[in-house]
């Protein structure tokens, strides 16, 4: 199924005090599940070059995704051209795309604990370098929610969580590229100085 992804993310300090405001807002708990993505790409990076994203997700299912950037009026909020469908079978599905010529060159993790606030989506990711709040929705919904739950809307993310780790694996010279809680173990210790007062637009 193909739709317009809208969405922003914050850098989230509090997640005991973000589920007592979701609560107090009737907002609607769907589970926490763990997730592990795999990235594909092809062997010149085109994919990556050109902003888009495929990959293969593992959840509660397998999910195949292909992104692209939206080019459309400016809402504030990053805007991807989505493309997934539910797939049986993650190796079978994984050789399919190797044998087109893509190959896995990136796995990351992530915890996501998924709210529903009217027609508007609330994730509550833990990512193995810190955790973030991401709403997708309608752009003024997004916006309304976003204050409503007292976040600041110009510290709106509006990186990918790919994006956000270049960044934090530029700054700290990370020399791993697979985005896992075990590569992350033993360097928890530098992600609050990092995100801290991270503005919008920062990274792409």
């Amino acid at each position: 199924m193909q739709h317009l992804e809208i969405e922003v993310k914050f850098y989230l300090k509090n997640r005991t005090k973000l589920r007592q405001d979701l609560q107090r807002i009737d907002a609607k708990c769907d589970g926490r599940v763990f997730e592990r993505n795999l990235r594909f790409e092809d062997a010149a990076h085109n994919l990556r070059k050109k902003g888009c994203l495929l990959r293969l997700r593992q959840d509660k299912g397998n999910i195949l995704t292909f992104k692209r950037p939206f080019k459309g009026p400016d809402q504030g909020c990053k805007v991807f051209e989505e493309i997934e469908t539910k797939v049986s079978d993650l190796e079978a599905t994984s050789a399919i795309l190797t044998a087109l010529g893509y190959q896995c060159v990136q796995i990351y993790e992530k915890w996501r604990e998924t709210f529903q606030v009217g027609d508007t989506v609330v994730c509550i990711d833990t990512m193995p370098f810190g955790d973030f709040i991401e709403i997708e929705g309608l752009a003024a919904d997004i916006k309304k929610l976003a204050r409503q739950l007292g976040f600041k809307w110009e510290k709106r993310i509006l990186a990918t969580y790919l994006g956000l780790f270049e960044a934090l694996a530029k700054a700290h010279n990370l020399s791993f590229v697979d985005i896992t809680f075990d590569n992350f173990k033993p360097v928890t210790n530098i992600f609050d100085n990092f995100w801290s007062g991270f503005e919008a637009g920062e990274v792409v």
